[in-house]
């Protein structure tokens, strides 16, 4: 027997939709069909988010309570019309990912079980040259969202004195995404070392409260400025996306409204009113394009003057040039170490 579906007019696109009242999200009863219908009304701002940038899709073929697909390439069957773009990975394998250029795209990706749309801080026009600095706030145990929004003042203040407009948004998880338009002029090495330049003058400013230690034995009660997420082929959860763990929106704010945000006030049922009254409030980043020279010299500084060189990778990276040792440090206690972080001699302690 043939699957029930619906077709949804999508611009001038016809996207059918298969098992539309499959429920997705058991803690709300909300279906395939609400989650499309959820796009479409924030469609605006949802393709801004994703425009032109290669992205992986976290898939659900039987509702968030089921298995999670991390989707890389692009899943057999699309039509014709919905774009690629070829990136490279660490390992050095390709794949072609989703490029959204339009609405219909991202209902498609729904129609493929799709939920959770992370994109690259890159886009397809040079897809190693990021035109996005990524300042994600992560609450560490022992810290909360209200931790992270005192941080993120700090951040603001640290912008403003750089001349850069940030534009935040909710993690829909537990945390804060920061985003700042630049110049796509530099690879993701630079970019990253640019990242961990302004997550250690943030960590000087408000050492109590702030931790960019990559070790998480190390991170105490802090919140994490995860620079690390702006590597290559780091991916964060777009404006706008749903997270399937949660069942909230990632969701845009402006900095008045900031202190009296929660995150539970952002849900798929809330947002199609607010998007409908306030519209995209990110619609004018790509107005707003910093420079990254400053932070480009700061870091030169923290080598130089400071002694605080580059900082360890996610492990799926191969070891790269100027990383220190990647291992923790209760592990390297024991443990000899040549002048380019290589293990040269491990003793046993009993």
């Amino acid at each position: 027997m043939a699957s029930p579906f619906t077709e949804l007019e999508v611009g001038d696109r016809i996207v059918k939709l298969t098992n539309p009242d499959r429920v997705y999200f058991p803690a709300t009863g909300a279906t395939k069909l609400d989650l499309a219908e959820y796009y479409l009304a924030v469609g605006e701002g949802i393709v801004r988010a994703l425009w032109e940038r290669p992205c992986m899709l976290h898939r659900f073929p039987d509702g968030t309570g089921g298995e999670r697909i991390y989707q890389k390439r692009l899943p057999k069957g699309a039509p014709d019309w919905v774009e690629t773009v070829q990136v490279r990975f660490p390992s050095g394998r390709t794949a072609d990912e989703l490029c959204v250029t339009e609405l219909a795209s991202v209902i498609w990706a729904v129609q493929m079980s799709s939920v959770e749309f992370h994109p690259w801080h890159s886009r397809r026009a040079d897809t190693e040259r990021p035109d996005e600095l990524r300042i994600d706030l992560d609450p560490q145990p022992g810290t909360d969202f209200a931790d992270a929004v005192v941080v993120a003042g700090v951040v603001r203040e640290l912008l403003d004195e750089l001349g850069a407009t940030g534009w935040p948004k909710t993690s829909g998880s537990k945390g804060l995404h920061i985003y700042l338009r630049i110049h796509p002029e530099h690879g993701f090495t630079q970019v990253r070392r640019a990242a961990l330049a302004f997550a250690r003058e943030v960590e000087r400013r408000a050492p109590e409260l702030v931790t960019t230690k990559w070790w998480k034995e190390e991170r105490g009660q802090q919140i994490f400025i995860d620079y690390n997420q702006n590597a290559r082929d780091r991916t964060i959860a777009s404006a706008y996306s749903i997270r399937a763990s949660t069942g909230l929106v990632s969701a845009p704010i402006s900095w008045d409204e900031l202190p009296e945000v929660r995150m539970e006030d952002f849900t798929m049922a809330t947002m199609p009113a607010r998007f409908a009254e306030l519209g995209d409030l990110h619609a004018g980043i790509d107005d707003a394009v910093f420079d990254i020279s400053e932070l480009l010299n700061w870091s030169e500084r923290d080598e130089h003057e400071l002694g605080q060189g580059d900082a360890p990778y996610p492990p799926n990276f191969p070891k790269m040039e100027g990383e220190p040792p990647r291992v923790q440090p209760s592990k390297r206690v024991a443990a000899h170490w040549d002048e380019h972080g290589e293990r040269v001699e491990e003793k046993r302690v009993e």
